[in-house]
């Protein structure tokens, strides 16, 4: 009997566009999914679990693990600032027959787009404007104003990819970007 493979949906979007909130949205609705774990080198932030919210690696063991090719891709996002997707994460989910979840920068999302092909469902979560972005950002209270400015240059650089996603959602009313999302995510699966 052949296994089931399941397929994989991708998230990518600037950070503070509100793609995490609508990933576990799409989650808690439907329990045939699994959220495939990234791998980064940052710092823990709050009460975050490695294993849980990411796999907590040091540069040094993140760039051994990209020498051995444990990455279906990586990213260096600032320097000695990597995130990634290790191919057993995926595949460890894939052979169960649920449809792995990704929420991931907008390179590791067009990368995995570009592997896996029509088995894969890439979008593209957009802020209504770099301004509402900031807004976010600010009241997240995470990060300092020097990491904010960083992150909306790097947004804006980020929004040009939007158009290599299959499909992009403007997140200006998140009630209906989550039904959006929820809509493009059966329709695929299905």
């Amino acid at each position: 009997m052949e296994i089931l493979r399941g397929k994989l949906l991708i998230f990518s979007a600037p950070s503070g566009s509100g793609k995490t909130t609508l990933v576990r949205f799409v989650m808690k609705e439907l329990n045939i999914l699994a959220f495939s774990v990234s791998a980064t080198s940052r710092k823990k932030r709050g009460n975050e679990i490695d294993g849980v919210d990411y796999y907590f690696l040091s540069a040094n063991e993140f760039r051994k693990r990209i020498e051995s090719g444990d990455f279906v891709e990586w990213e260096e996002v600032y320097p000695d600032r990597y995130y990634g997707t290790l191919k057993s994460e995926v595949e460890r989910i894939r052979e169960t027959g649920n449809h792995v979840v990704f929420d991931v920068d907008v390179v590791g999302g067009v990368n995995i787009k570009k592997i896996y092909g029509d088995d894969a469902l890439s979008v593209f979560v957009q802020p209504p404007s770099v301004d509402t972005l900031r807004d976010r950002l600010t009241a997240r209270g995470t990060d300092s104003i020097e990491d904010i400015e960083t992150r909306i240059e790097k947004a804006e650089f980020e929004m040009t990819f939007a158009d290599k996603f299959d499909k992009i959602v403007v997140n200006d009313d998140l009630e209906k970007a989550k039904l959006e999302v929820l809509n493009l995510v059966k329709d695929f699966i299905d």
